[in-house]
């Protein structure tokens, strides 16, 4: 199960075997999505599966990450969706009211994401082999000319901005699949954020780098930067948005906020000149309300993550090793 939780268990499977299996320049990205071109013109091209446990969760469904997870991967890279493929693999006994519960949720976030599902596939595999439904989808848009996002182009000096609450929707997950109360309704964050990029590079399009921290959270995707960059990150850990709820949750179950997956928040690394821009940019667009600095990259201490405490002291955030929270999504 470490191995397909995003994070350093995850990393070795790909670098081990994947990536040396298939090759290739394109490949050799490892970004959310993959920039392509083709025919002159540049495109983002991105594929994504989702096991989520359970089906059905407060603020979203299989259905819904199955959208909007993909539209981010391809957001990521600055580009706007235009289709999506769909493969639904189903269990031998699930309700056919429950498949089509979950077809009407994806389809209703494809049009609420201005995508077009084009082409699909559906697989039926015995009962006892599969969890009610998986999901895979496949997503391809244009990248705007002049945007050029990639971990490569962060430099000392970048600032760190975070879209909003961190950690929202593994904790929404958490408590419905075991059945918790944390005295507070949690709901899932999930979300297509492609609007919310065009609103970001409309105000200033030389961003460096956009992730979207899903598994391995707000740390993941913070590590996986500085390592490619070859910088440091520092983040002030009072400055980064935890929801009390969260954090109160997190407390009982002994698990680290940022670490854990969020679905509808990203992680941006902006020049320092155009850092105000851009936050003005998001805190005015639904998504990005919550906008917040947390920190910037550093010369110092190359491919490590830092959290300054509130304490005054420094902590070192690693790339966590599995995932606390498996099939979250």
């Amino acid at each position: 199960m470490g191995h397909g939780g995003g994070g350093a268990m995850s990393a070795e499977l790909v670098d081990h075997v994947f990536a040396p299996a298939f090759g290739g320049e394109v490949l050799s990205q490892l970004g959310d999505s993959a920039a392509i071109s083709l025919g002159g013109v540049r495109l983002a091209f991105s594929t994504d599966s989702f096991v989520v446990r359970p089906l059905f969760f407060p603020g979203g469904s299989i259905g819904d990450l199955a959208v909007n997870g993909t539209v981010n991967d391809l957001a990521m890279s600055g580009a706007r969706t235009a289709y999506l493929s769909c493969g639904f693999i189903l269990e031998e006994g699930v309700g056919m009211s429950v498949v089509a519960r979950v077809a009407e949720a994806l389809g209703a976030a494809a049009r609420a994401a201005d995508v077009e599902v084009a082409t699909g596939d559906t697989k039926v595999v015995e009962a006892g082999h599969g969890d009610g439904i998986f999901i895979n989808t496949a997503g391809i848009g244009l990248i705007p000319a002049g945007v050029d996002l990639r971990p490569q182009r962060v430099v000392p000096g970048d600032v760190v901005i975070v879209s909003g609450a961190i950690g929202v929707h593994g904790m929404a997950i958490m408590s419905v699949r075991e059945g918790l109360e944390f005295g507070v309704d949690l709901e899932s964050d999930c979300a297509a954020l492609g609007g919310l990029v065009e609103a970001m590079l409309a105000a200033a399009p030389d961003l460096h780098v956009l992730r979207d921290p899903t598994r391995g959270g707000l740390a993941a995707a913070l590590n996986e930067i500085a390592v490619a960059a070859g910088v440091g990150v520092v983040i002030q850990e009072r400055s980064v948005p935890v929801p009390p709820a969260v954090a109160n949750a997190c407390a009982i179950l002994g698990l680290d906020p940022l670490y854990v997956a969020n679905e509808g928040k990203l992680v941006a690394f902006v020049p320092r000149e155009h850092a105000d821009a851009v936050l003005a940019a998001m805190r005015s667009h639904p998504l990005g309300a919550g906008a917040t600095v947390i920190g910037e990259a550093v010369q110092a201490h190359p491919g490590i993550v830092v959290a300054r405490t509130g304490l005054g002291g420094t902590r070192v955030v690693d790339l966590p090793i599995g995932e606390q929270l498996p099939r979250i999504c």
